[in-house]
C-alpha cells in the first residue's frame, strides 16, 4: 500500500508539527507533502525529500506564510496523489483538500477546524493592523469559508485530537470524528522532581495563546517568568513584560527539555484545541497551570497533574498560581499520568485499528 502524508506547511514547529514529526517516524516509506518547507525552521525529517507546492517557488512565502492564505486550496489541489493509496493529511487548515484517486482513503488529522476563518476575530484581534483591513479581509474569508466547507467533505475520515475539536468538526463541517488523543513522544523528555524558581510558557507568540494575560499576572506578582518561542507578537509583548518577565526566543530541543523539567509549572492561558505543552510538561514531571477549557479538560487531573483557571484574566491566573503554589505536587505521579495516557503505543495502537477499519485490511 502506498501512503502520503500531507501536512499544511512545515514552516514553524508547534503542536501540530510534532504530532506530523511522529507520523513520519511512523510511516518511513511514506513520502511527505506540504505546501511550503523551511527546513531551519520546523520538524527534522533527516534527508527525507519533502515535496511541495508552487507557493515554495515564491520569494519570501515560507517566511510570510500566513499571508499566502488565500492560495493554499488551489496550492494542495494542484497536487498530484493519484499513485496513493492512502492519504493521511495533517490539518489545521488546508491539507485536507488534496484530491485522491477512486479507491483511495484520506484519513486526516484534524488538529482543528480552520480557526482564522470561523473564529477570525478571536485569532486576529490582537494583530495590530488587523483591523484597518478588517473589511476587506471579511470579504476575502467569506469566500473561503465556502470553499473550507467545500472541500473539508473529502476525507473519509476525521480523528480528532479532543472532545471539543470533535464536536467542532460535527458543528461546523458536518462530518463525524473519532477521537484519539495525540501522543508525545516520552524519551525526549526528562523527569525531574527537582524544581528551579522560575515558571515557563512555551508557545508561539500569537494572539489567542494570551501570553498577554501571564505576562500580567506576573508582572504583578514579580516571580520568575521565563517565555519560551517567537512570533509576531513578540515585541509588543516584550514591551509589556516587567524585569522578571525573561524572554527566550525560539530554544534547542535540548533546552527545551531542560526548561519543561526544571519548572515549578508550565503556564498554558490559551483555549486549546488539544495541546501537546501540558502534556510534555507532565511527562517532565511538571504540573501545568491551564485555562480550565478546550483540551486540557481531557488531559489534566486538578490537583494531581495541574491546576485550572476558571476565566482568561491575569487575575484568574493570579489565584491559580497560588493554589499551585501552595500544592504539595508529587513529581513521579505526574510523570506517569503522561507515559500511561499519552504514550506513541497507545496511540498507534488506536490508529492502526482506525486505518485497518477504514481501509478494510486485516491487523498484521
Amino acid at each position: 500500500m502506498k501512503i502520503a502524508l500531507v501536512h499544511d506547511y512545515l514552516t514553524q514547529r508547534g503542536g501540530a508539527e510534532r504530532v506530523f514529526e511522529l507520523l513520519c517516524k511512523r510511516y518511513p516509506d511514506a513520502d511527505i507533502y506540504t505546501s511550503l518547507y523551511d527546513r531551519d525552521r520546523t520538524i527534522d525529517l533527516g534527508d527525507r525529500i519533502v515535496n511541495t507546492t508552487f507557493l515554495q517557488k515564491i520569494p519570501g512565502a515560507a517566511k510570510y506564510f500566513r499571508l499566502m492564505a488565500p492560495f493554499y486550496f488551489p496550492a494542495f489541489r494542484s497536487l498530484d496523489l493519484q499513485d496513493y493509496d492512502l492519504i493521511i493529511s495533517s490539518s489545521t487548515s488546508f491539507a485536507k483538500a488534496v484530491k485522491k484517486k477512486p479507491g483511495a482513503k484520506h484519513i486526516c488529522f484534524c488538529h482543528n477546524i480552520t480557526r482564522f476563518l470561523w473564529d477570525t476575530e478571536t485569532y486576529l484581534r490582537e494583530y495590530g493592523d488587523y483591523r484597518y483591513f478588517a473589511p476587506l479581509i471579511e470579504q476575502i474569508f467569506g469566500v473561503m469559508r465556502k470553499v473550507d466547507l467545500s472541500y473539508s467533505q473529502e476525507p473519509d475520515l476525521y480523528i480528532a485530537n479532543s472532545s471539543i475539536v470533535a464536536r467542532r468538526i460535527q458543528k461546523t463541517y458536518g462530518k463525524q470524528a473519532i477521537v484519539i488523543n495525540y501522543p508525545i513522544d516520552t524519551h525526549k523528555f526528562t523527569y525531574s522532581n527537582v524544581k528551579d524558581e522560575y515558571y515557563l510558557a512555551s508557545a508561539r507568540m500569537i494572539s489567542y495563546k494570551r501570553l498577554d494575560i501571564i505576562i500580567e499576572a506576573f508582572n504583578w506578582l514579580g516571580w520568575r517568568l521565563l517565555i519560551s518561542g517567537d512570533g509576531p507578537e513578540r515585541e509588543r509583548l516584550q514591551a509589556r513584560a516587567m524585569p522578571n518577565v525573561e524572554f527566550l526566543g525560539h530554544v534547542s530541543d535540548a533546552k527545551r527539555t531542560q526548561l519543561f523539567a526544571e519548572a515549578k509549572s508550565v503556564i498554558v492561558a490559551a483555549l486549546e484545541d488539544y495541546g501537546l505543552v501540558p502534556v510534555e510538561a507532565n511527562a517532565s514531571g511538571t504540573p501545568v497551570v491551564a485555562y480550565g477549557a478546550g483540551g486540557v479538560l481531557d488531559t489534566q487531573i486538578p490537583g494531581k497533574t495541574g491546576v485550572f483557571f476558571k476565566r482568561q484574566t491575569p487575575e484568574s491566573l493570579q489565584a491559580a498560581l497560588m493554589e499551585a503554589e501552595a500544592t504539595n505536587w508529587n513529581y513521579e505521579i505526574i510523570r506517569n499520568h503522561a507515559v500511561q495516557n499519552f504514550s506513541e503505543e497507545a496511540f498507534f495502537g488506536k490508529v492502526n485499528q482506525v486505518i485497518a477499519q477504514a481501509c478494510s485490511l486485516q491487523k498484521s
